[in-house]
This record gives C-alpha cells, structure tokens and sequence, in this order.
C-alpha cells in the first residue's frame, strides 16, 4: 500500500483525455492513416541509426503503425501509449512519442520520442516530451520517469538536458548496434524535481 504521504496513482485502466495539447503541438493516437507521414521519417537512415531498427521499408511501416495504433490506454505495468505529434496550426505529423508505464508499485515511467528531420530546430520534440512528463508526474503522480538513449546520440541527450533531467547512468558497450558496440545513456527526473522546475522556490 502507498503511505499516507505519497500522493495516489489514478486507477486503472487510465486514457489520457486525447488530444493532449500543449502550446503548439497536439498529441493524440496513431491512427492507420498515419502511415505515409510516420514512413517519410521512419524510412530514413539517418533517423534509424540510433534506435533499435533499421530504416523501415513501407510494410514495416505498415506493421509499425498498425500495432501502435492500439496504445492508448494504461492497464498494467508494461503498458504503452504512442502518440503521433501533431503541429496544431497545420496539421502535420512530425514525430511520434512513447511513454511507458514501467511500475505500478514503484511509480516508474520512461519516455521516448522520433522525429522527422526536415523539422528539427522548432523545439518541437522539446516541448512534446515536456507533455509526456507532465503526464506522468501529474497525471499519474509517478515517482520517477527515465529515458535511455544510444551513447553516440549527443542531439538527444541535450534534449534530455533541456527537460532537466539528470544523467545517471553510462553503460559502457552494453549494446551492439549497426555493427558495432554501443553504450547506452541513462537519463532520468523525480516528482520533487519536476515540481522544483515547475514552481521554483522564491528567493530569500
């Protein structure tokens, strides 16, 4: 049982009240007409080197959308939501995101996040993280959410950064990826520290 003290986790099965919209993006399910538009990245070696794939050719896309259209709602631990990101104003995908619900009884989550290139600069992934962050520390009152990236990937990393989330871990060679031994990067944020963030203490 939680103690008295912590604050309580929302029953389950929980789904986000969709779209959930931040100053310029909305973020709301995959759906299987977002295939052409999650491919145009997917596709692209440059967005894959870092992950867990190869480029997908248009069946994977296909596979992809098709199985993640289905994560919309939290039921158990393990549970995921993918969501596209959607540019409010115009209505183009740019990426799509994912948050795991990794503990019930620990109140851990983790996040993650791709997005198409040709819109890198706008802070656009930024600012979709930030959304999943809030999700998780106010929505779910989770005690801790995490991030763990390809050591080379230097971009994300900063992203994490700028979320101020905390490095806590280096892996040293503890992935094989594209041929060679990869260190994997632990990034990762506390409740009291997302609140810290988001009402700093009045100086004295």
């Amino acid at each position: 049982m939680p103690l008295p003290s912590e604050p309580q986790t929302p029953p389950l099965p929980y789904t986000p009240d969709y779209p959930i919209r931040t100053e310029r993006l909305d973020l709301r399910p995959v759906t299987l007409d977002d295939v052409a538009a999650i491919h145009a990245y997917r596709r692209r070696p440059e967005v894959s080197r870092y992950l867990y794939s190869d480029p997908f050719d248009e069946a994977a896309s296909r596979d992809f959308v098709a199985s993640r259209s289905t994560r919309t709602t939290l039921r158990e631990s393990g549970d995921g939501l993918q969501l596209a990101v959607v540019v409010r104003d115009s209505g183009t995908l740019v990426g799509d995101v994912t948050f795991v619900w990794k503990s019930s009884a620990h109140r851990q989550g983790g996040i993650g996040y791709v997005f198409h290139p040709d819109h890198a600069g706008h802070g656009y992934a930024t600012e979709a993280s930030r959304a999943l962050l809030k999700l998780g520390f106010e929505e779910l009152q989770l005690h801790r959410i995490q991030a763990e990236l390809d050591g080379r990937n230097t971009a994300s990393a900063r992203l994490l950064e700028r979320l101020g989330m905390r490095r806590e871990g280096h892996l040293r060679e503890n992935e094989f990826l594209d041929g060679e031994w990869a260190d994997e990067v632990i990034y990762a944020m506390l409740a009291r520290e997302w609140r810290a963030q988001r009402h700093p203490a009045p100086r004295q």
